[in-house]
């Protein structure tokens, strides 16, 4: 505007002028102009007037062609230019900043609608549990309570973020308070005394693992080595872990346990025997003392070709076995390693024919309580199922036999006590359960549920021995024995 002023004021100069005149126009550098041909005025000459009068007559000169030329100084500022360009990108940067806010206000809307929606589902949920009579549990409770807390999180930082006019957060954080107070009240107002019934079944299922864990731990009735004066085993302890066996980790089949003799009740001498090839027994240990045991100490180390399976045991100082390869009982003599008898057990499986469960190549499965000799097993003609029989230590006759209706194959290992056989079964990788049993006393048989808990996965051999009444058992290549607890016999 101010420049269309100034060339106005410039031809209002030229009409007043009687010669040519040229002008120099304000600037940071003044230019010099040449001025335009002289128009004519209808009216004749222009006259300085009024609003002229801010300028002053000034002398012009003239160049050497003629032409006058002179300088005038506008008052009026220039174009503000760089005041425009900042107005123009402070408007940008407001504009930029507002489609910001609009898409915070676009996500907060749907967030509130969010909320909305599960406070109303929360809300059905709670009315439901008020009016049905459907049993509802403190966990039912206490979900309901964190979503209501997540939510109100949330909420509240919605808050912070928006500022200015937030009625509509207010209000949502006003009703998730109030149903938190409603959730409190559905619980206290449990009309069926669900949840109290519910802690005082816990109670009482916590008042009766302490008995049990109390029976458990009571102290065992003292049994004198030799006497069957009591009703059985009951309970069998944690497993207490000796040491992997003398041959190292790779030797997982064998067996082991103490030296059993009504002779020498006293005398204390452990072997052990880890099978080699995992069927063969070639060497073993003899150790005159659990402490020699730990230490590794050992008074004798034999080698025998060759022992089948793992059910061998130690019996008034001779080693009973399978021989490899046959049906035969070899006994073997301690002192000298020396194979003494050897007879064939009549009508015997063997060649892995009917082994335990798990277990691989112990068809005879040679036990001692406080009867004696016994050897588990069974025939064709029992069509797999257990024969116990009881067997002559001298010259390895069959005293007398037993069949029982258990299929051999089904059970995982097995061993007598007091002319009882006790069977055990998988549970899992870290139980095994005492689930048979068979009284050769009265030929009967039983069923119970002893837990027997395990280090490793397989159980190889388990020996009792009736000098110290513990279960001597060979777990995947770790020597491992258990006390038991007996049923004492209540007097009538």
């Amino acid at each position: 505007m101010q420049f269309l002023k100034a060339t106005g004021l410039l031809l209002l100069l030229q009409g007043a002028l009687a010669v040519n005149a040229s002008t120099v126009l304000p600037s940071p550098t003044n230019r010099r102009l040449t001025t335009l041909p002289d128009i004519p005025s209808p009216a004749g000459p222009l006259k300085p007037t009024s609003h002229l009068e801010p300028f002053a007559n000034v002398t012009g000169s003239l160049d050497d062609h003629g032409v006058c030329q002179c300088s005038v100084y506008l008052p009026d500022t220039a174009f503000p230019v760089d005041r425009v360009e900042r107005i123009e990108i402070l408007a940008q940067q407001l504009s930029v900043k507002f489609d910001i806010e609009i898409s915070k206000v676009s996500q907060y809307t749907k967030d509130i609608e969010l909320y909305e929606k599960r406070i109303l589902n929360l809300t059905k949920k709670i009315e439901y549990l008020e009016k049905t009579s459907v049993s509802y549990t403190e966990l039912d409770f206490q979900l309901i309570r964190l979503e209501i807390q997540e939510m109100e999180k949330l909420v509240t930082q919605l808050k912070v973020s928006l500022s200015g006019n937030n009625v509509i957060v207010e209000q949502l954080y006003i009703e998730i308070k109030n149903l938190s107070l409603m959730v409190t009240e559905v619980e206290s107002l449990d009309k069926h005394n669900i949840l109290a019934v519910r802690r005082e079944i816990a109670s009482l299922q916590r008042k009766l693992q302490d008995c049990e864990a109390s029976r458990n731990q009571s102290t065992n009735h003292y049994f004198p080595p030799g006497t069957c004066s009591h009703g059985g085993i009951v309970n069998v302890s944690q497993p207490y872990m000796v040491q992997l066996n003398w041959r190292g980790f790779g030797f997982k089949q064998g067996g082991w346990g103490r030296y059993s003799s009504p002779l020498a009740p006293g005398k204390e001498l452990y072997w052990v025997a880890p099978l080699t090839s995992a069927r063969y027994i070639e060497y073993y240990r003899l150790h005159e003392s659990f402490d020699d045991l730990l230490l590794f100490k050992y008074s004798k180390e034999y080698r025998y070709q060759y022992g089948d399976g793992s059910g061998a045991v130690v019996y008034n100082n001779f080693m009973y076995f399978n021989v490899y390869n046959s049906r035969d009982i070899g006994k073997l003599d301690l002192n000298t390693n020396t194979l003494v008898l050897r007879r064939a057990l009549p009508n015997a499986a063997f060649n892995n024919r009917f082994s335990y469960a798990g277990v691989s190549w112990q068809d005879l499965d040679f036990a001692v309580d406080e009867n004696g000799l016994w050897v588990i097993y069974s025939t064709e003609a029992s069509t797999g199922n257990i024969v116990i029989s009881k067997i002559n230590e001298t010259n390895l006759e069959v005293i007398d036999t037993w069949e029982t209706r258990q299929y051999r194959p089904s059970v995982s290992n097995a061993f007598m006590v007091c002319g009882v056989l006790y069977a055990t079964r998988i549970v899992n990788t870290r139980k095994e359960e005492i689930f048979y049993t068979y009284d050769t006393n009265t030929r009967t048989e039983g069923r119970v549920s002893i837990i027997i808990d395990k280090m490793m996965e397989t159980i190889q051999s388990a020996d009792y021995s009736p000098i110290d009444r513990r279960l001597y058992v060979y777990n995947d290549g770790y020597l491992v024995r258990h006390d038991l607890t007996f049923q004492p016999i209540i007097p009538a």
